[in-house]
């Protein structure tokens, strides 16, 4: 009784202890630097025009309007006339919650996404938990998220990138859910043989129901979320639907079935489809109600009076249409160039992160003490000693699928191919290494498994676990000291300007 008590407490505690040390961090000095970081000089405001007018209005040229806003937030030139945008808004609405709360200032539009990332953090350890059945492999996988360096910056800027992170990670964890629940009730329908073992059934296997399945239409919730929060959420959409209908197979041949396909398309399909991709596309149309209800939405009115071949499609939706290929012509041609662009192939290497923000305080100046120039970075970079890791630990796990049939493996590369591979499709266009934070988490669940291999399984040889515990614990000092070491630059933190170019590891990093 004492035991499961102590497992109970154990799988709550250790992962809410991770996520507030993450929380702790992540809201430290949350309100600095004093300025629009980055694309939030787009993002806040979009978010507070969507508070003000429920759809996003236009502003003045944003070298203008940023000393503006920063001084006086009450005096601002916002004009009702609807902004064409290359987003859609359930990101924005996110960080006008923060707005809301605190008002048009950094900590009012970076509040969300630090709360979203420590909670991201709690998610990770329990999903981590329930993917390797066991707490202290899921805590680590949460805490290598917690001493990130992408996650750490992506959580205290107003960016899109980390919300969507958030979405398509809920719904992967509702999805782990629903597979051992599912698979509960067949094994609950099977028979059980004297020995006490439950014995596969071809007919149990064919024709048994699985039941109502709740946790995937909430995956379908989540995953509409992250579509309309950037439409690479779409990818997740596809891949996740996947990997649910051959985790089913997999079930269905466990139980007995003769024709494991065949019973999936009988028993199966029909939650899969109904509950991923009819409640994405309802849930992605419902994030856009204050632009259905407005009159001066970008677009709302394109579709009034058009006849044609698709008039039979109310107006509104046919106007949606349109302004949402007017964003996709958009985003395929973005070829702008710009210093920080990055092709996909040297994002897992951190060849190029992103610089968000610097200044060069003198001398005397901005708590600048030093006999030269200081700096304050902000540089969206993962912690090198963990993404360097986790290219070793994806080969690991490629391993683990191909040749042992490793399902959670298996998992884990699907998640981190659909937040990463899709990006192979638009090198031409201008990408930024940060929208590889969608797929951190899993980079982490990879770490945190090749590390669950040092250990070895509970019976192995008391030798050998003390050896695995000794590497793994080793390699996690050693990345919270390099997230340690690059604190400063994470944070904005005034720094003489040679221990900032001691911390360009990288050329590329400059």
């Amino acid at each position: 009784m004492a035991a499961g008590r102590l497992a109970r407490w154990s799988g709550w505690g250790g992962p809410l202890l991770v996520a507030l040390l993450a929380g702790l961090s992540r809201f430290w000095r949350l309100g600095s630097p004093h300025d629009f970081v980055f694309d939030e000089t787009y993002y806040a405001k979009d978010a507070w025009s969507l508070l003000r007018l429920g759809y996003e209005g236009t502003w003045p040229d944003r070298k203008i309007a940023d000393p503006q806003v920063l001084a006086d937030p009450q005096v601002i030139a916002l004009s009702d006339t609807g902004a064409f945008l290359a987003h859609p808004p359930m990101g924005k609405w996110v960080i006008a919650v923060g707005e809301g709360m605190f008002g048009l200032d950094p900590f009012g539009w970076r509040f969300m996404t630090a709360v979203l990332g420590t909670l991201s953090v709690l998610m990770l350890c329990r999903i981590g938990r329930r993917l390797f059945r066991s707490t202290v492999l899921g805590c680590l996988a949460g805490a290598l998220m917690a001493v990130d360096g992408l996650h750490y910056v992506m959580s205290r800027t107003a960016l899109l990138d980390l919300v969507a992170m958030f979405f398509v990670l809920a719904a992967f964890g509702c999805l782990l859910i629903d597979r051992d629940r599912a698979r509960a009730r067949l094994a609950a329908a099977l028979s059980v043989a004297e020995d006490g073992h439950v014995r596969p059934d071809r007919d149990t296997g064919d024709r048994a129901a699985t039941g109502a399945r709740p946790w995937r239409l909430a995956a379908g919730v989540f995953l509409g979320l992250a579509a309309s929060t950037k439409w690479n959420g779409l990818y997740f959409l596809a891949c996740f639907l996947i990997l649910t209908l051959l985790w089913d197979v997999a079930a269905r041949r466990i139980a007995g079935a003769r024709h494991p396909y065949r019973a999936v398309l009988r028993k199966d399909l029909g939650w899969s489809v109904v509950s991923l991709v009819p409640v994405a596309v309802v849930t992605y149309l419902a994030t856009w109600t204050g632009w259905f209800l407005s009159d001066d939405g970008y677009g709302r009115h394109w579709a009034d009076g058009r006849g044609g071949t698709w008039s039979w499609i109310p107006a509104p939706l046919r106007g949606l249409w349109h302004y949402e290929y007017s964003v996709y012509q958009f985003n395929v041609g973005l070829h702008t160039p710009h210093k920080y662009e990055s092709n996909p192939w040297s994002w897992l290497v951190l060849g190029r992160p992103v610089l968000f923000h610097y200044e060069s305080p003198k001398p005397g100046e901005d708590g600048c003490r030093a006999t030269a120039d200081c700096s304050q970075t902000i540089l969206a970079l993962g912690t090198p000693l963990l993404w360097w890791s986790a290219c070793c630990a994806l080969v690991y796990l490629l391993f683990r699928w191909a040749l042992r049939r490793d399902w959670r493996a298996g998992a884990v590369l699907c998640a981190v191919g659909a937040g990463y591979l899709p990006w192979f499709l638009y090198q031409d266009r201008t990408i930024f290494s940060f929208y590889a934070v969608v797929f951190v988490p899993y980079l982490c669940l990879a770490v945190a498994m090749t590390l669950g291999a040092l250990l070895g399984p509970p019976g192995a040889d008391q030798k050998r676990r003390t050896r695995g515990a000794v590497a793994a614990g080793t390699l996690l000092l050693l990345i919270t000291w390099n997230f340690i070491y690059f604190f400063p630059i994470y944070t904005g933190l005034t720094i003489p300007y040679p221990s900032w170019h001691t911390r360009m590891w990288l050329d590329t990093w400059i």
